[in-house]
C-alpha cells in the first residue's frame, strides 16, 4: 500500500519546535521527502536527526527566519535546488506574543505581525510558481484564538493575527482553483509544546483552560500533525478553504 505522502515535496515550516517536528516526523513516515527551516540551529538539527533515524529524509535550513522575505527565498532555492519541485507547503512555524489592549505597545503589535502573518505570506507567495506547476497543497497554522476568546489570556494581537491567517487561507483557496492548488487551516487549542511549557505551569491559567476542554486534556503536537497530514494528502482532495479545529472540543461550549 502506497504511504500517504510518497515522493511527494514536502516544506513545513518551524521544525525545531513541537508541532513542526511532530509533523516533519509524521509526514516523512509517510513517504514525504521534508524540508524544514527554524530560527533554532540546534533544534532544526535535532529534528532532522530524528527522521533520518527513523529511516526517512529530511534536510533543513537553520537559522531561517521567515519574517525575512529573503529567508523565505532561500528555502524555497534550497527545495528546488535539491528536489525541482514543492507539493506541500505546511506554514506551521510563528511566534506569538500576548499582551493587553491597555498595555500592549505598537512594537509588539508590529512584531506579532511579523511572526504570525508577514512569514506565511512571505513564504507562500515564493512557493506560489511551484505549487501551480505541482497542483500542489497549502496548510496553515491559524489558532482557537482566532475563533474563541479566553479572559485569562492576553490575546488582542494574536486572535487578530491567526484570524488572518484563517482569511489568507480562503483566499488563497479561492485564488488556487485554477491551478489545481488547495488551501486549509488547522486551528488548535492548548497543546502541550514548548511555547506552551511556561503558561502551564500557572495553575490558575491551566486550571481554567482544562476546565474549558471536553475531553479533560490538553492536546500532544502529533494530535495537530495528524489533521495537517490529512489535510496535505489525497486523503483531503475535495476540502479546500476550511479551517479544522483541533481543540478537544473547547470551541463548542
Amino acid at each position: 500500500m502506497a504511504k500517504r505522502l510518497e515522493n511527494k515535496v514536502c516544506i513545513v515550516t518551524g521544525t525545531g519546535g513541537s508541532i513542526g517536528r511532530a509533523a516533519a516526523r509524521r509526514f516523512a513516515q509517510e513517504g514525504a521527502i521534508v524540508v524544514g527551516c527554524d530560527t533554532n540551529v540546534s533544534a532544526g538539527q535535532q529534528t532532522v536527526d530524528l527522521v533520518t533515524a527513523d529511516g526517512g529524509r529530511m534536510i533543513s535550513l537553520h537559522p531561517a527566519d521567515l519574517s525575512i522575505q529573503a529567508d523565505c527565498l532561500k528555502l524555497i532555492e534550497l527545495a528546488i535546488r535539491e528536489y525541482g519541485r514543492i507539493d506541500v507547503l505546511f506554514n506551521n512555524a510563528a511566534m506569538a506574543y500576548f499582551n493587553w489592549i491597555e498595555d500592549i505597545s505598537v512594537e509588539e503589535w508590529h512584531q506579532n505581525t511579523r511572526t504570525e502573518v508577514d512569514l506565511v505570506f512571505f513564504l507562500t507567495q515564493a512557493a506560489w510558481p511551484h505549487l501551480k506547476k505541482s497542483h500542489g497543497t497549502i496548510v496553515n497554522t491559524a489558532s482557537l484564538t482566532g475563533h474563541r476568546v479566553f479572559k485569562t489570556l492576553g490575546g488582542l494581537a494574536h486572535a487578530t493575527a491567526k484570524m488572518g491567517i484563517v482569511g489568507m487561507t480562503k483566499q488563497l483557496a479561492m485564488e488556487g482553483r485554477e491551478h489545481g492548488i488547495r488551501a486549509n487551516s488547522v486551528s488548535p487549542g492548548v497543546i502541550e509544546t514548548k511555547q506552551t511549557e511556561e503558561q502551564l505551569k500557572d495553575k490558575e491559567w491551566a486550571d481554567y483552560m482544562l476546565g474549558k476542554s471536553i475531553l479533560g486534556r490538553f492536546g500532544k503536537p502529533d494530535e495537530v500533525a495528524n489533521v495537517a497530514l490529512f489535510l496535505a494528502s489525497e486523503e483531503s482532495s475535495f476540502v479546500t478553504g476550511v479551517d479544522i479545529i483541533v481543540d478537544g472540543g473547547m470551541a463548542i461550549w
